[in-house]
């Protein structure tokens, strides 16, 4: 069975967050972080080098079931060129939802924000608390 890369560590989410440039990415990182707090109600945990993840989940890659482990169910980084969110369009209630949440571009498993001024932090919130609902992936 291979394992995630990315994992849970102990390292300080402040001072990562704190570290972050450019000072608008670091702002943008800070309050993310506090609205993230307080939809899940959860502790920020880095997961890797530059996630800041919120609870966690039983994975299993849809593309390879042999690749799974422990992954947060809601994260994000501040990036240096945006804002990279995890998790808000894993569910189907998040992937309907999504076009509401202002400008943004999709990668494989993330959206990407420019600015926190792109988007509606509101729709952005419901985002955040469908995928806190995640539970476990079937089969793991």
């Amino acid at each position: 069975m291979a394992a995630i890369k990315t994992q849970p560590t102990d390292a300080d989410v402040q001072a990562f967050l704190e570290a972050a440039t450019p000072a608008r990415r670091r702002d943008d990182g800070l309050a993310l972080a506090r609205l993230f707090a307080e939809v899940t109600g959860a502790d920020p945990v880095m997961w890797g080098p530059t996630m800041v993840g919120y609870g966690s989940y039983v994975y299993v890659s849809p593309s390879d079931p042999r690749r799974r482990g422990e992954w947060p169910k809601t994260a994000f980084s501040p990036r240096k060129a945006q804002l990279s969110l995890y998790g808000l369009k894993d569910l189907p209630e998040g992937a309907a939802l999504l076009p509401e949440l202002g400008r943004y571009t999709e990668g494989p498993g993330c959206v990407y924000v420019r600015t926190l001024d792109d988007i509606d932090l509101d729709v952005l919130r419901r985002l955040i608390a469908i995928a806190w609902t995640r539970g476990d992936d079937p089969g793991a």
